[in-house]
């Protein structure tokens, strides 16, 4: 279902137009208003009135994490202070934290866009919507909590955690739509199924799943262990939280809402701006934005774009799923990887679970070396050494044939590996200790 048609489905040049002329007022606000993007335009020799086209956005300076930090809490609000309504923090745990501050029309903003999110995976005022994405300072849950009401849905605000409880709402309440990360979904998938309960046998038949990197691979665990439909989404806290892109019905890229953020696709080495279909790292300029909009943000995303029709009548450009990170690859004998690449390897190797952790450490030869643990599936974990000898040999088989490097597997238990109701955690590097 196309929740907006006037924006999701409008024409690609009044797009253009729309777009043109909101990136204009917003160079003018951010002018006037902010001192830091003020500095930043002068520096490059750029005022408001030299934005003439769309192209002109390649000469506006770009926005990173560390300026967010550096203007920690209200350095970068264009609006007064009277004015906000909600503000957000990122989920990091280390550092200062990046500030969203949002509007009252920020809010409404921010529940059309998961609105639209929402209602591309199918959802309806007919629909449970089961929220275990967490509430509070970090913006999954708020986010999926205001769009599930603009759609009119039942909301269950349950948070992450508790994982028996949400177990037990999810057969009272009869809940339709799943919203949490991919790996927390599997956990409670295993959760259910110690517990003896069927989630094929329940009305929930569709989830949003985002927050972290998630692999095809994946998907299809999520799918059959639940008998749903399993759809990605995409948003960070910076640009306004989740609903800055999402999947519809044909689960083959994710629609960003142009009319909302402008997307480009740039070099993460020289900052040159990217045709569509090349891959590099994603940057976002909040179009509407009202607390603190931001311009071109650089994500550290690494995905690319493309335009061609979709069978669901949206007109918007898509996003593919993401490959990873710059900040997150990892540079094992020249070679870059990045987790979703192993995960997605992994999970092509019966009797495994799609559970592991990457060790990184730098050894005696000052080389960096790369452990893999694996948990075993219980019902395939075996005593005989041969056996585990055998599955360990063809993971690091998969390994070197996806990947083209080599990697030192080692097998664990089942539930060796730490769980997480959040974000997983799927790299220790040492190198840096």
């Amino acid at each position: 279902m196309i929740f907006n048609p006037e924006y999701e489905a409008m024409d690609g040049e009044a797009r253009k137009r729309l777009q043109f002329a909101r990136l204009k007022n917003l160079a003018e606000k951010l002018y006037a208003g902010v001192a830091f993007y003020r500095k930043r335009m002068d520096e490059r020799g750029i005022q408001p009135r030299h934005i003439r086209s769309l192209k002109d956005i390649e000469g506006l300076p770009f926005t990173t994490k560390d300026d967010l930090r550096e203007t920690f809490p209200y350095g970068l609000l264009a609006c007064p202070r009277s004015s906000i309504e909600e503000i957000h923090l990122s989920s990091g745990t280390t550092g200062i934290p990046v500030v969203d501050a949002y509007t009252h029309r920020d809010i409404e903003t921010w529940g059309e866009a998961m609105a639209r999110t929402l209602a591309a995976a199918g959802c309806t005022r007919d629909d449970t919507v089961q929220n275990c994405y967490g509430y509070g300072l970090f913006t999954g849950g708020p986010g999926a909590h205001y769009g599930a009401r603009v759609l009119g849905a039942n909301v269950l605000p349950m948070s992450s955690g508790n994982t028996a409880r949400q177990l037990q709402v999810m057969r009272h309440f009869g809940t339709t739509m799943l919203t949490c990360t991919p790996s927390y979904a599997l956990f409670m998938a295993e959760e259910a199924r110690e517990a003896g309960i069927d989630l094929r046998s329940l009305p929930l038949n569709k989830g949003c799943f985002g927050a972290e990197p998630w692999s095809e691979n994946m998907r299809r665990e999520i799918e059959a262990q639940y008998a749903m439909r399993a759809y990605d989404i995409y948003g960070l806290t910076e640009i306004i939280g989740p609903g800055v892109a999402f999947e519809c019905e044909a689960q083959d890229g994710l629609h960003i809402n142009e009319d909302l953020f402008y997307p480009e696709i740039i070099d993460p080495d020289t900052g040159a701006a990217l045709p569509e279909g090349e891959k590099g790292e994603l940057v976002f300029t909040t179009l509407t934005k009202e607390g603190t909009p931001l311009l071109r943000y650089r994500t550290r995303d690494i995905t690319f774009l493309r335009r061609d029709p979709c069978p669901c009548g949206r007109t918007t450009v898509k996003m593919h799923r993401l490959f990873g990170r710059t900040d997150d690859m990892l540079i094992i004998r020249g070679v870059n990887v990045f987790p979703s690449q192993i995960e997605h390897a992994l999970i092509e190797v019966e009797g495994t679970e799609p559970h592991y952790l990457i060790l990184v450490d730098r050894g005696a030869s000052h080389l960096d070396a790369v452990e893999l643990q694996v948990e075993v599936n219980k019902n395939f974990f075996s005593d005989e050494t041969k056996d585990m000898e055998g599955l360990r040999n063809r993971i690091e088989g998969v390994m070197k044939s996806k990947l083209g490097i080599s990697i030192k597997v080692k097998l664990v238990e089942p539930k060796t590996i730490e769980r997480s109701i959040g974000k997983s955690k799927r790299v220790v590097d040492r190198r840096a200790l």
